[in-house]
């Protein structure tokens, strides 16, 4: 079940302000650092999750349809999800963070 969210942000990695991507997709994570928060339980935007651990991005990966994906590992439980890179994401930074 995906719930669409369009919400500003503050990342709490790195304290800077995430505004909704203007192209119709969804935004789930910092455009500048790439981290998430585990919000969601069983499907994208439902905001069920209790835990709300920070969602480091451990890895890249390329599909061919859906072009770049930042895998995400939550700090707190360990769950893991991936999620399809944005447009204006800085996948430059993603080589400083691992």
């Amino acid at each position: 079940m995906f719930i669409a969210r369009q919400e500003p942000f503050v990342c709490e990695n790195c304290d800077k302000d995430v505004f909704p991507l203007k192209s119709g997709s969804y935004r789930n994570h910092c455009p500048y650092c790439l981290w998430s928060k585990h919000v969601d339980d069983k499907g994208p935007g439902d905001r069920a999750s209790e835990c709300e651990g920070l969602m480091k991005p451990i890895a890249l990966d390329q599909n061919n349809k859906k072009g770049f994906i930042i895998i995400h590992k939550c700090e707190k439980c360990g769950k893991q999800i991936s999620n399809k890179a944005a447009v204006d994401d800085d996948l430059i930074s993603y080589e400083q963070i691992i």
